[in-house]
């Protein structure tokens, strides 16, 4: 049996989920829109990586879009629910964590295209 680990703090601060939603109504204007990852989040103790560059409100909870990958191998772009990935627990019940010292390099089409190259995000 796993032991759960509670968060002390927000998964996204403040200022990194205005971002993402500028980003998600940008998305929503512009056809070709293809920003930078804003937000690196993974688990400590597993494989699960995601890659977020926009967010959306829905139903009281956000819908992050960007490269996602939940550590089988098979990363894609997708939505998810803020709210599920908080809830995501490795083998040790540690939570998600952002990566506090994520810098994207490039855009988001180019981590997506590496990461089924190589079948895993390399961020």
């Amino acid at each position: 049996m796993s032991r759960r680990f509670s968060r002390t703090e927000p998964l996204i601060p403040d200022d990194l989920l205005a971002k993402l939603i500028e980003n998600g109504r940008l998305a929503e204007e512009r056809e070709q829109f293809d920003p930078f990852p804003v937000v690196k989040l993974f688990t400590p103790d597993a494989g699960a990586t995601w890659l977020i560059t926009e967010a959306h409100a829905e139903d009281g909870d956000l819908r992050p879009f960007g490269v996602m990958d939940l550590g089988l191998g098979c990363p894609e772009l997708g939505y998810a629910m803020l709210s599920e990935i908080e809830d995501v627990r490795g083998g040790l019940g540690l939570p998600v964590e952002r990566d506090l010292h994520f810098r994207a390099e490039y855009r988001l089409s180019i981590y997506a295209k590496l990461a089924n190259l190589g079948g895993r995000i390399v961020a």
